[in-house]
Order: structure tokens, then sequence, then C-alpha cells
């Protein structure tokens, strides 16, 4: 290799610089549209509004009593809106279908229904966000026909 050809090297204008533009371009302009059809196709609002994810125990005694624990899961914050609903059967007092928040695991809550055994009803839990924009049902079980 000669002297001229190395300093030619060095000053040499041509590069791959317009190559490596185009991919960036290209790069940009599909994050881009990643984005916005995103956005616009609104997956951007479930982003922010999610619900907790939480696992619950039901245990039915004979007698119509119940008790409904929180076995995992995240806790539900204070604010938030917690309800157990019965098919069929309502639920009586102690609960009467609300429970307080908030709710960590280990926490549970005392159960009857209206009639003085199970028949069968479906109990479930059902969280509504403190703003009232969300709602789920967490965990729900048959509940036994002890009649």
């Amino acid at each position: 290799m000669k002297l001229h050809d190395l300093k030619n090297l060095f000053t040499e204008d041509r590069a791959v610089s317009p190559v490596i533009g185009v991919i960036l371009m290209v790069a940009i302009t599909v994050i881009l549209a990643a984005v916005i059809g995103t956005f616009v196709l609104g997956l951007g609002d479930d982003l922010q509004n999610t619900q907790p994810t939480a696992s619950f125990n039901f245990d039915f005694e004979a007698d119509g009593n119940g008790t409904i624990s929180h076995a995992g899961g995240d806790t539900i914050p204070e604010g938030d809106l917690v309800t157990v609903n019965s098919t069929g059967e309502d639920l009586a007092e102690p609960s009467n279908g609300t429970w307080n928040t908030p709710i960590s695991a280990g926490n549970s809550i005392r159960i009857n229904t209206s009639s003085s055994n199970w028949s069968g009803q479906t109990i479930s839990v059902n969280w509504q966000s403190a703003d009232g924009s969300s709602s789920a049902q967490l965990g729900s079980q048959d509940a036994p026909n002890t009649a």
C-alpha cells in the first residue's frame, strides 16, 4: 500500500452514512407508527386502568354461613369498592354484600345466606375502581347445595 492510497483512504468523502440514514429513518417511522396506532386504536387507555390481580378462597358451611378470604395477589386499595354478590338467595348480615377496603392477603369476610342453608348459589367478589372508570369480577364459586 502506497502512502498516496493511505492518504486517499482518510480523505475519501464517500461513506456508509446514506445507508445508515435510511435505516434510522425507517426505524423512527416504524416506532412512531406503532405509538400513534396504539393510541388511535384505544389500546393506550387500558394501560392505566388495570384491575387488581387477587385470588380468593370460598369456604361454605352447611348452616348457611361461609367465609371468603383474600388468598394472595394485589392489595385492593382504600377507596375501591368491593362487593360480594349472590345469585338466587341474597346475602344477609354481617357482610350484607360489602367488603371494607383496603384488602390484603389474609383478610376475610364472613357471609351468610338469607335462608338457613346454601342452595347452589354462585357467590362472586366484584371490584370497582375508586373513580368508577373500571370494574371486574375478581373471583366466584358455586356454593354447595346443603338443603
